[in-house]
């Protein structure tokens, strides 16, 4: 995507609360400036959010319609907002009417989790179905689909489920939600979809896309993931899946992770060529929590602004405001954008520094020239031949060529449709690059040509997208419905000089339709991440290897005579106890933490197996204040998974609330860090985690803090279960500058 090269219940009762008057500015905004949350001025929550580009060349956003909380009348039914620049957003409504609903949904579903895209010529939007009249049982979820001619609606759902629900082999049903489409290269429609209970699965559709057709495919491992969206970029498939609980409060860990692969079917993997549907899951972590004011982003989608950058739209939670109803309920997620950067092959958010909280440079969605052709005044163009504006569309044959010039490197698109014209497209300069006899192709005139084929079956009299990117020399075009990844066809060429000129529709053999048309200045791709945690010298007065009994600077809190230092390890067979919650009858061991910044890292060794239920057998480091306050870092066995967890508990409200986020993949020998940070203006302590396979080669994860008045210590922790037996193995604990 972006620049053209791409080729239990946890959410049971979260509540909309939308207005219906226009949006101001928000706080920090202007014209080419933003601030997260973009919702805010319209919505209190607005989750799992996805966003489009209409045929009106406005925003359209769609977010997840949850039950009601006390006291509010009618639950929101799929909200829709409308933005003109992804910045300042209007309510538009709900795009069901209350009452509305398939005639196979029990009375009380709701719908959650849409995802809108145009295929086969209109809009349809997927969305989980709560309940249905299957089984009479609550929360048989299934996916649905809704067509309608705008974004805007009217939306009418289709007779039958596009996915029905499946039942569990451990009973129940599984949790067929969080559906995402994504049409392919060769003009098939895919549905991705699924959570927790039951994994992420993709299917193909019928051409129509309202229909499952073929034999599902598990892309992404059950209890690990759920929250999928696919894109295309060079050549790769990407899936994005948000990890861990999307909704606990203030000690949500909920992000985004991501695999890649050459089929739309898998398998996926990650940057460590680990896979995301087997029982030691892979996954690259895109956007997890930095420390700053928001935690719990996650559930995504992406987008393209008009200079070819990628946004990626997520919600997230506000830690300091974490529930609709205080001090507990339904969590308050806030629909966010940031900038998505490509580096080294692999997505990730604002270089890797996360989610933003404070103005950051807007998306561009304003172009020279910009046309949506509102109006019959063709001003600014010049045709030869005939072309005249009706129904917000300019159609003819011939040339319209814009009198504004472009050069340098430039993205031009436009969307268009042959209404009986044998080709159709843009020329850019002296460049041509046209839909012509079933075929994209670019032509420089006394130049060279490049073309690829379209998918068989196409049908150009619907609109799609026709987008150039000129950087330099190198020219890339692409044909696409939605244009958020899905591409069907993509042409490269080496030009002999650069792309300067005016931009000019062509129309050949008859005539074409043109909209939103545009031409802006090309993204600068960014091409290093933000810098992980270092590793400074050891300091060897505050670490211990194990070499001569346990060094008496260790403290226990509540001993276990059973762990044991010999032969340069600490060996500790893991206890049938916890620390989450009100229990607090694990054993932990702790010693005190060098002032400032530092590292903390240990080796252990845990043979958890895979695939078998061991829940919640774990081991790994701990930053602890007292047993209702700590962030645990432990390779984990959760189901039939094993993974890194990077748990928290606090306080909150008169009672301990205990979450989590997902760092990276564990080995039966897994190297795990701590690296801890003193905000120099709110004095917080923060810790980001860290987990090698190798000891060489990081994933970073999310960040937990800690008041500014309290003092963590580090330590060890080995519990979750005791069957069946084993013991934990730490080879050390080490503490860097």
């Amino acid at each position: 995507m972006g620049h053209l090269h791409r080729g239990g219940v946890l959410a049971a009762v979260l509540a909309l609360v939308l207005t219906t008057t226009a949006a101001a500015p928000a706080a920090g905004a202007t014209p080419d400036r933003y601030r997260n949350p973009i919702s805010a001025d319209f919505a209190d929550t607005f989750a799992d959010p996805v966003i489009v580009r209409g045929d009106d060349g406005l925003w359209y956003a769609f977010g997840t319609s949850d039950p009601l909380r006390e006291g509010e009348r009618q639950a929101h039914r799929v909200p829709i907002a409308r933005s003109a620049d992804l910045v300042d957003w209007t309510s538009v409504g709900d795009a069901f009417a209350p009452g509305q609903r398939p005639s196979w949904a029990a009375a009380g579903a709701a719908f959650w989790a849409p995802d809108v895209r145009r295929v086969a010529g209109h809009w349809v939007m997927y969305v989980t179905v709560t309940d249905t009249t299957v089984s009479g049982d609550t929360f048989d979820t299934a996916v649905g689909a809704a067509t309608a001619p705008t974004p805007a609606g009217p939306w009418t759902f289709a007779d039958e489920p596009v996915i029905a629900p499946r039942p569990g082999g451990g009973g129940g049903y599984l949790w067929t939600i969080d559906p995402s489409q994504f049409t392919d290269s060769d003009g098939r429609n895919y549905l991705y979809y699924g959570s927790y209970y039951g994994g992420v699965s993709v299917t193909e559709l019928s051409p129509d896309g309202l229909r499952a057709v073929g034999a599902p495919t598990l892309v992404a491992i059950d209890n690990k993931f759920e929250g999928s969206y696919v894109v295309r970029h060079d050549g790769w498939y990407y899936l994005f899946a948000s990890t861990a609980n999307c909704c606990a409060g203030p000690a949500t860990g909920y992000s985004v992770q991501v695999g890649r692969s050459r089929s739309p079917r898998g398998p996926f993997v990650d940057r460590d060529g680990q896979r995301l549907d087997v029982s030691r899951a892979g996954g690259t972590p895109v956007l997890t929590q930095n420390g700053n004011r928001w935690i719990g982003t996650g559930h995504n989608a992406v987008l393209t602004d008009l200079s070819g950058q990628d946004w990626i739209v997520y919600h997230a939670i506000d830690r300091a405001d974490p529930y609709l109803d205080e001090p507990f309920g339904i969590n308050e997620r806030p629909m966010l954008l940031d900038r998505l950067d490509w580096v080294a092959g692999w997505p990730t958010v604002n270089a890797g520094a996360g989610p933003s909280d404070g103005p950051r440079p807007a998306p561009v969605t304003t172009g020279r020239p910009d046309a949506r052709f509102d109006s019959a005044d063709l001003t600014g163009w010049r045709a030869d031949g005939a072309w005249r504006v009706d129904a917000g569309q300019v159609t003819g044959t011939g040339t319209l060529t814009s009198r504004a010039a472009v050069g340098g490197d430039v993205r031009a698109e436009a969307d268009l449709r042959l209404a009986g014209a044998a080709a159709a497209g843009l020329r850019l300069g002296r460049v041509d690059v046209r839909i012509d006899g079933g075929r994209l192709s670019v032509r420089e005139a006394g130049g060279a040509t490049a073309e690829t084929a379209l998918p068989a079956g196409v049908d150009l009299t619907d609109p799609h997208n026709l987008a150039v990117e000129v950087r330099g020399r190198q020219l890339v075009a692409e044909l696409s419905p939605a244009r958020l990844g899905d591409q069907l066809a993509v042409v490269t060429l080496a030009l002999t000089r650069p792309a300067a000129g005016p931009l000019a529709l062509l129309a050949e053999g008859g005539p074409a339709a043109f909209d939103n048309v545009s031409a802006a200045r090309l993204y600068r791709p960014v091409r290093h991440t933000a810098a992980p945690p270092t590793v400074g010298p050891l300091l060897p007065g505050w670490s211990d290897e194990f070499t001569d009994g346990l060094d008496p600077a260790w403290r226990w809190i509540r001993p276990n005579p059973a762990a044991t230092v010999a032969d340069g390890a600490l060996r500790w067979p893991v206890e049938p106890t916890d620390l989450v919650g009100t229990g607090n009858t694990a054993g932990v061991l702790l010693r005190e933490a060098p002032a400032g910044d530092y590292v903390a890292e240990t080796r252990v060794t845990l043979d958890l197996g895979a695939d078998s239920v061991r829940n919640y057998q774990q081991a790994g480091l701990v930053a602890y204040v007292d047993d209702d306050r700590f962030a645990r870092l432990a390779q984990v066995a959760i189901w039939n998974t094993r993974q890194v967890e990077y748990g928290y508990e606090l306080p909150f409200a008169g009672r301990p609330v205990y979450g989590g986020s997902i760092v990276g993949t564990p080995a039966t020998t897994t190297w795990l860090r701590l690296a801890h940070h003193v905000d120099p203006v709110t004095g917080e302590h923060e810790f980001r985690a860290g987990s090698s396979r190798d000891g060489t080669h990081w994933t970073w994860g999310a960040v937990w803090t800690f008041p500014a008045d309290t003092t963590p210590r580090i330590g060890l922790v080995a519990h979750g279960g005791a069957t069946p037996p084993v013991t934990a193995e730490f080879d050390y604990l080490r503490f860097y500058r």
